[in-house]
Order: C-alpha cells, then sequence, then structure tokens
C-alpha cells in the first residue's frame, strides 16, 4: 500500500496542489498529514485527493473547529494512530516522543513533522518519516514523503 505523507503546507496553495497532483499520479491509497495546514481554506486543495486524507493538528492550527469541519473529521488531536494494510503506526506533530513511540514496539511505522526538515530513518525495527516541509517557506526545499507500508520503506521527494 502506497501512502501519501506531508507535513507543515502553512496555507502553501501552489504547493498544497503539487502534492495533491504528485499523490494523484502515484496512486497512493492513503494520505497522512503531520500537522500545520494553517487555513481551513486549503481544503478547497485537498479535495482533489483520489485517496482519503487524515492526520494531526500542529502547533500553528489555530481554528481547530473549522478545520475538522472542512477535513470531514480527519483531522485529531496527536498522537493518532492507524492501521493501514494491517501495519500499525502513529502520527504526531512535534518530535520529542518520536524516539520513544518508535521504541515501544507498538508500532512499525511514526510519522511526525514541526522541524521542516525531510527524514527517513530506521528505529530498530520502526520506520520513521519526517516529510519535511510541503510549503516553500524560508526558502530550502519543499518536499513530501511516499510511503511503501509492505516494503516498510519511504522516500522524499521534492515538489
Amino acid at each position: 500500500m502506497k501512502i501519501g505523507v506531508l507535513s507543515d503546507s502553512h496555507d502553501d496553495l501552489d504547493a498544497l496542489a503539487r502534492a495533491v497532483a504528485l499523490f494523484n499520479a502515484e496512486g497512493v491509497v492513503q494520505v497522512l498529514h503531520a500537522g500545520d495546514i494553517v487555513s481551513p481554506f486549503t481544503f478547497e486543495i485537498f479535495r482533489e485527493l483520489r485517496a482519503p486524507l487524515g492526520g494531526v493538528y500542529g502547533n500553528n492550527d489555530g481554528d481547530r473547529l473549522l478545520l475538522r469541519e472542512r477535513s470531514q473529521g480527519a483531522l485529531h488531536v496527536q498522537p493518532h494512530f492507524v492501521t493501514l494494510d494491517g501495519v500499525r503506526g502513529v502520527i504526531v506533530h512535534e518530535p520529542p516522543l518520536v524516539g520513544a513511540l518508535a521504541r515501544s514496539g507498538d508500532f512499525d511505522f511514526v510519522v511526525y513533522g514541526h522541524t521542516h526538515v525531510p527524514e527517513v530513518r530506521l528505529e530498530g525495527s520502526c520506520l520513521v518519516v519526517n516529510p519535511g516541509k510541503a510549503a516553500r517557506l524560508n526558502k530550502g526545499r519543499a518536499t513530501v514523503a511516499l510511503l511503501e507500508t509492505g516494503a516498510r520503506a519511504a522516500r522524499i521527494v521534492d515538489l
């Protein structure tokens, strides 16, 4: 199962449109957002996804009630637990608990954001994925990740 992963989109509609087009072209069956969508109007772009969206709020997601409404209940407080293709995962925004979650033995993957730094690593047998920032903030790369549940692998993709 191929999963699209993004974080820290920070209202960058052009970058979001590129991410949605990439996820649709790649045939992902689920999209996970690790927080900092920021404004509810971004769901106009997310509506173009051909896969369901799920995720968590980030520290910059202010209007959580309207975000939850526009996401049709797809956004959650962290941590948010998912099981996809029999693979157990957890999504958080901030990184402090990532190592402990990965080492707990309860999860096959941990997705997080906040740092704006893309990362894919194994911690024990747990795949840890930070897709980086989808937004083009502060220059640098705008990135997302593609996670393959069967291979328990992920790769960072530049937008």
